[in-house]
């Protein structure tokens, strides 16, 4: 059975093709850097807003028509999967994402729950081996059902830390079945409403421990694939322990783990937290902590995660950059955890979707190979910076000097000479890349 029988597998047609369901930008097999554009984007499909989101949002009740709906259970969870690889394999995508509860529903018991979650990781398994297509990661949905309701690793609930634990158990265990690449810890809602009844030290305690256990287990079981952490400012509650790139890394260096695991950044979560993405994809370079990303953008007129598909070509030029001077994701890769608009309700919008996205990063994944070959920002910054190169600026950085002789040297130095930033020319000049290209 056909579930998406409208389209075909969308090629590549070139950026003077008028086809709406058509790369005009993403040639899989082009080399840019030396690797085709598939090696280095490692394009994902996020299973939650592709094959279960519906639409919703806080006003209003789903509006997407989907060939499956009118399945319900375990039927239900059959048929989507069913219906995912064939859109994996039309859109051209080598991997896809997913938390256990959206391929799985949860029964009356744990025990329940983790039967049903066997059977459709069992058919998920074949079509891999059929597709080729592979499990970038996987992740558990600690944050859905209201067991969670005051987190799951840093819960006030040890019933709740012990079956969020199991979830993890399980969640790693499948990992190992599938091949996952990597694992993500999303905490969703590992933070706090108010510190008037919150014993952070205690919580924060807790979420280590936790993560310790997880590497415990996955050194036990054979899970080779790499930890992943992705951090979340604000929403559901008014403080994540994981704010932004900066917390969670210092979180990581506190408590041991730093070696064991990277950041998974989304672009719109570094608008909640009030970053531009290029901001924490930087942080995350610089610290030797960046993995993986998700890829889309947020409304910056709407206070909450609307996960858009990112179409932005200066954001996504400027996250290419930090991620080619990263020498890429490793075992990473760019996962479109974005969702159609709820006024794009009909199956083929899916494609219209995927495709802006992935012609955005193409584009944008070209247009940052260029800058690099031309040493565009590398040449700006080394000009602003030459202070630094010789003289006292040299006896700066090389640890050469101390406050009594920089005082020496400020005291004879009767003129201070300052040189314009230049942003808005480095601006036009970055433009006129993304138009060339």
């Amino acid at each position: 059975m056909s579930y998406f029988n409208t389209v075909s597998k969308i090629q590549y047609e070139g950026k003077d093709s008028k086809n709406p369901l058509a790369f005009k930008h993403y040639n899989q097999s082009e080399i840019v850097l030396g690797k085709t554009q598939e090696e280095h984007l490692r394009f994902a499909v996020a299973y939650w807003h592709t094959l279960t989101g519906g639409g919703s949002d806080p006003f209003g009740a789903d509006t997407a028509i989907r060939p499956w709906t009118n399945y319900t259970g375990l039927d239900l969870a059959k048929v989507r999967v069913e219906a995912a690889f064939e859109f994996f394999e039309k859109i051209g995508a080598p991997y896809f994402c997913f938390h256990d509860r959206d391929i799985a529903p949860e029964g009356d018991s744990l025990k329940e729950t983790n039967h049903n979650l066997d059977v459709i990781v069992a058919s998920i398994q074949e079509h891999m081996k059929a597709s080729g297509v592979k499990l970038l990661w996987n992740t558990a949905n600690m944050f859905t059902s209201p067991r969670f309701v005051h987190g799951a690793a840093t819960t006030s609930n040890a019933d709740v830390y012990a079956y969020a634990a199991a979830q993890v158990k399980k969640g790693l265990e499948t990992a190992v079945e599938l091949g996952a690449e990597n694992y993500v810890f999303w905490g969703g809602r590992e933070g706090y409403e108010s510190l008037l009844n919150t014993d952070m030290e205690l919580e924060l305690d807790n979420l280590a421990r936790f993560y310790h256990m997880a590497v415990a287990y996955a050194k036990e079981i054979g899970f080779t694939g790499q930890f992943l952490i992705e951090p979340k400012p604000k929403e559901p509650t008014k403080h994540q322990y994981d704010f932004d790139a900066a917390t969670t890394i210092a979180f990581l260096q506190k408590y041991g783990l730093q070696d064991h695991f990277k950041l998974n950044l989304e672009a719109n979560h570094a608008t909640l937290a009030g970053h531009t993405f290029e901001h924490e994809l930087r942080v995350a370079r610089l610290h030797g902590m960046l993995g993986s990303i998700d890829a889309n953008q947020g409304d910056l007129l709407v206070g909450w995660d609307t996960d858009e598909f990112p179409t932005d070509l200066y954001a996504v030029t400027l996250a290419m950059y930090e991620i080619l001077s990263n020498g890429g994701l490793g075992s990473g890769g760019v996962n479109f955890d974005a969702k159609v608009r709820r006024s794009s309700f009909e199956p083929e919008d899916l494609f219209h979707a995927h495709i802006a996205g992935m012609d955005a990063f193409a584009k944008g994944l070209k247009v940052a190979a260029k800058l690099m070959e031309d040493r565009f920002f590398e040449k700006i910054t080394d000009e602003r910076y030459s202070s630094f190169k010789s003289g006292i600026g040299l006896d700066i950085v090389s640890g050469k000097t101390d406050f009594r002789q920089l005082e020496q040297y400020a005291l004879g130095n009767q003129t201070i000479g300052s040189k314009s930033g230049r942003l808005e020319r480095i601006k036009a000049e970055l433009n006129e890349y993304i138009f060339s290209v």
